[in-house]
């Protein structure tokens, strides 16, 4: 499991018409609705020490939002200190409406993908 910190900018206008979690009901949310939403999600999950929230620019300034940004650290080793160097991110730019629930912002960067393995042939 991977360490994420998800950036949302409370500074930016607009909605998105989205369920929070996969098979509940659409809702409306803004920026501060889409942070608490996924703040939520997080905490019921569990997850607060994997997933970071904090309030700044997630870029895509110049048209609604709200839009979010993930960044994505390996998880530190056992009983050492979080690496502060990013390995991946994803930013959730004028996209959040293509998405299936507002959790998927989490579910989708929270696991490192696996390595894809080549399988041998019989009789080679």
């Amino acid at each position: 499991m991977r360490r994420l910190v998800v950036t949302v900018c409370l500074r930016e206008p607009g909605v998105v018409l989205l369920p929070v979690e996969r098979g509940g009901r659409a809702r409306r949310l803004d920026a501060a609705a889409v942070l608490a939403e996924l703040e939520r999600v997080a905490a019921r999950r569990g997850l607060g020490g994997h997933v970071q929230f904090r309030e700044g620019c997630a870029g895509g300034c110049g048209a609604e939002g709200p839009n979010v940004d993930v960044t994505i650290y390996p998880e530190p080793p056992p009983d050492g200190r979080p690496d502060h160097v990013a390995v991946g991110w994803k930013t959730y730019v004028y996209s959040l409406a293509t998405l299936d629930c507002l959790a998927t912002v989490i579910d989708e960067n929270l696991d490192a993908p696996r390595a894809k393995t080549r399988r041998r042939r019989r009789g080679r």
